[in-house]
């Protein structure tokens, strides 16, 4: 809960940086169950208002989802921009699915420090060096 608390308030619209796969896949998981849940609710009551608050849900996780996953495109080495392969049918989304369980590239890339600190002691090998 806490790695979907950070996405929901530290990172609402962050997507600069970096997101680990603990981080994106925690949202992942808590935003659908969440989702479903309201679903259910709304299936089990059978009342309008479930239907309402499912909608009002999902305008309210689109952009920290979108963020997150940015960042996790970002951990592994790829652009944003990456996110569109989704339109892709089939083949997209699998290829998609690989790049956010891929693990994170050792030490920083072109977005940042690793979130994990691995590989992040760039300083320590140039004091090394000299």
């Amino acid at each position: 809960m806490n790695w979907y608390l950070k996405v929901i308030k530290e990172h609402y619209a962050d997507f600069k940086g970096r997101a680990r796969r603990q981080e994106y896949w925690m949202f992942v998981l808590i935003n659908m169950i969440i989702s479903w849940s309201i679903s259910l609710l709304g299936y089990l009551f059978d009342v309008s208002i479930f239907s309402i608050l499912s909608g009002i849900y999902s305008l309210a996780v689109f952009i920290p989802g979108f963020a997150v996953s940015v960042r996790r495109l970002h951990d592994v080495g790829k652009s944003g921009w990456f996110l569109l392969i989704a339109v892709i049918p089939i083949i997209g989304w699998i290829w998609l699915i690989v790049l956010m369980a891929t693990d994170s590239e050792v030490g920083p890339n072109n977005w940042g420090d690793n979130p994990k600190g691995i590989g992040n002691d760039s300083v320590i090998d140039a004091i090394g060096k000299e």
